[in-house]
């Protein structure tokens, strides 16, 4: 590994320490959200109400000196209310184009599924392509650009849940539990020193890292050797969960990739230009989760993704 490559490896590990002067505990989301970005993928952020979700994603934008937008999904929304649209101006006699909340580096997409369908395919163009169409003219979208969605687990009424096509957008689906007993003590701490939320300044975050090392990252993670044997453990992962009894549709060959591309990146944050087993095994969960939809009848009988995915692991052989 180079010195470059390990100054940049270190300013992202930093992230952690930096994200954790606001937000307390779920240094797990803080690693994915990082290892998305690495990957130029979008993320699914799934938590209850209140258990810091936006501050999150705010924090994390500070520490990297990045551009960030929130959107919050509502059923009135309209797809120009994301993606910007034309504007005419009297003065000129002209349509000129306004740009929406989409033209940023980190998006928060606050509880997407509460918004018409309409409104959330105005993301896919965005999120797959990286620009936005408006009157047949694409604009391109700023380096980087990653979205990171929030839903609620519980609340469902009066949301539109996200279509499997649209799911599959998503390179990772992370989970924010509620905190431990330990973690919310010192959350109530933090609030009687005069901890403000909207104030990340005064809490002491700073930029630690920025787009040149999320730039030299990325690189590093291309450079990451994978063995056959692991690529192929990576294919029968994948294929194993379509032949599940209880799931009706499994992982897409671009679940497959996504996998791929988020172990790598896993590695390289430990340390490594090899991929191992290990670092498939411990992205299989946040990589494809999302991407596997169950059968009814199994659903009623308590299965979930991440338990058909925990058998998947204990059945499949690892390679050596």
């Amino acid at each position: 590994m180079t010195a470059g490559n390990t100054k940049a490896r270190e300013a992202l590990i930093g992230l952690r320490a930096e994200v954790g002067k606001a937000v307390v505990g779920n240094d797990g989301a803080v690693t994915g959200l990082i290892v998305a970005l690495l990957c130029g993928g979008h993320v699914l952020l799934e938590g209850v109400p209140g258990v810091a979700k936006t501050l999150l994603v705010r924090t994390l934008a500070a520490a990297l000196d990045l551009k960030t937008a929130r959107v919050q999904f509502t059923p009135d929304l309209m797809p120009g209310d994301v993606t910007g649209s034309l504007v005419y101006d009297s003065h000129t006699a002209d349509f000129s184009f306004r740009e929406g909340p989409v033209f940023t580096n980190l998006l928060l997409a606050d509880e997407i599924n509460r918004t018409p369908p309409k409104t959330q395919s105005s993301l896919l163009e965005a999120m797959q392509e990286h620009q936005v169409s408006v009157d047949g003219t694409p604009r391109q979208l700023p380096a980087p650009f990653v979205v990171v969605a929030t839903q609620n687990p519980v609340e469902y009424e009066g949301t539109y849940p996200l279509p499997e096509a649209q799911l599959d957008r998503f390179l990772l689906k992370l989970t924010m539990p509620a905190p431990s007993r330990e973690d919310e003590c010192a959350v109530l701490r933090r609030h009687v020193d005069g901890f403000d939320p909207q104030d990340l300044r005064a809490a002491g975050v700073q930029a630690v890292a920025g787009a040149a090392d999320l730039d030299a990252g990325r690189a590093a993670v291309r450079e990451v050797t994978v063995r056959p044997e692991v690529l192929a453990y990576i294919v029968d992962l994948c294929r194993a969960t379509r032949s599940s009894p209880s799931v009706r549709l499994g992982v897409s060959p671009r679940g497959a990739t996504a996998l791929l591309a988020a172990a790598r990146a896993w590695a390289w944050l430990s340390g490594r230009d090899y991929l191992t087993p290990d670092d498939v095994k411990a992205l299989a969960g946040p990589a494809l989760r999302h991407r596997l939809a169950l059968r009814p009848e199994a659903e009623l009988e308590g299965a979930t993704a991440d338990g058909v995915l925990d058998r998947v692991l204990a059945t499949v052989p690892v390679p050596r």
